[in-house]
């Protein structure tokens, strides 16, 4: 047959699907972990995030991700709005579409709505980076931000480590409060919600800094943060202080090629002061997951991981969705040519 007769079908997941496939959380951490494992050991290509911001006074931008999966056979693009004042109109921060390629002739595979994929990704990143570099007995989780993400933060973090107290804050009284109710509803356990940046952060043993700032303020204190504690900032804006760095034993990041990708990004100003480099830099968490590299090998180590956002995550995620929808008998197959 030839070219210009061939007929190309692609699977298309809208939102009711994907929530239809109720992913559990072992689900979600077991793909992620799978894209981790191919990256560690050299078996993908990651391009840097792009940005485009269609008008500055828009009060958002889209972010590009582009990646390729060798073992999974896949390549992918995700482009994510990042729309921070979108509660105002009942819409979520960030809607996301998610594309699936063949690699070998360029043909589209699936699109897919990847709003809740991004969030459950960017929990199952959180999650795994706590799993190898937080304390094993990790208790105390301290959580800034109650967006779409923090949610499968607090989740798939719990799902691993049970803990005795989960504390959140985030800037909005009726965000915070909302949020800590979905958690004590879903997870069957209390929620502590505190009014200010320190309450929620000083002693906990693993700390995620998910805010949403309009422009970098160190917020979050070095001095809170307790010796053997592992913290996880990837806010958009910066919200740390330049010391933090100081205090780390490890520091790690999902991707070393995208440190510098772009002017934003919580630790830009530590990459650029140079306390974050390569040589200060201890690993990618794909080594770690992949065994080339020691996770924690202390309680008494203060850990950082540091995540900008994976593209193979996306496709692993959105890989495994589309093989349970196809299971399921989920999506609509949709003519391409």
């Amino acid at each position: 047959m030839s070219d210009s007769t061939a007929e190309i079908y692609l699977t298309y997941l809208n939102h009711p699907d994907v929530q239809a496939l109720a992913l559990t959380d072992a689900e979600i951490l077991a793909a992620v972990e799978q894209a981790l494992h191919a990256q560690g050991n050299q078996q993908t290509t990651i391009e840097p995030r792009m940005h485009l911001v269609p008008e500055k006074d828009y009060p958002g931008h889209f972010n590009v991700l582009r990646g390729y999966i060798r073992p999974m056979g896949l390549a992918g693009v995700k482009v994510v709005g990042d729309f921070y004042r979108n509660y105002e109109i009942g819409l979520p921060s960030e809607l996301a579409v998610l594309n699936l390629f063949n690699p070998k002739n360029g043909s589209p595979i699936a699109i897919i709505d990847a709003s809740d994929l991004t969030d459950m990704r960017t929990g199952a990143i959180t999650a795994l980076g706590a799993k190898h570099l937080a304390r094993k007995n990790s208790k105390i989780l301290g959580h800034i931000g109650a967006r779409g993400t923090s949610y499968w933060n607090v989740r798939l973090l719990d799902s691993i480590y049970d803990f005795d107290e989960i504390r959140v804050h985030s800037r909005r009284p009726e965000s915070r409060n909302a949020f800590a109710a979905k958690l004590e509803k879903d997870l069957g356990k209390k929620i502590t919600v505190t009014t200010d940046w320190e309450s929620c952060v000083r002693g906990a043993d693993i700390v995620v800094e998910a805010s949403r700032l309009e422009k970098p303020e160190p917020l979050l204190k070095t001095e809170w943060i307790k010796k053997g504690a592992c913290v996880i900032p990837y806010g958009t804006m910066s919200a740390v202080e330049l010391s933090l760095t100081d205090i780390m034993d490890k520091m790690v990041m999902d991707d070393w090629g995208q440190a510098k990708a772009g002017p934003l990004g919580a630790l830009r100003a530590h990459v650029d002061a140079g306390k974050l480099s390569e040589q200060t830099l201890h690993a990618e968490l794909g080594q770690i997951v992949a065994g080339l590299k020691p996770g924690r090998a202390s309680d008494a180590e203060t850990n950082l991981f540091w995540h900008r956002g994976l593209s193979l995550s996306d496709i692993a995620l959105g890989a495994f969705m589309l093989e349970k929808a196809q299971r399921m008998g989920l999506g609509q197959r949709l003519r391409f040519r």
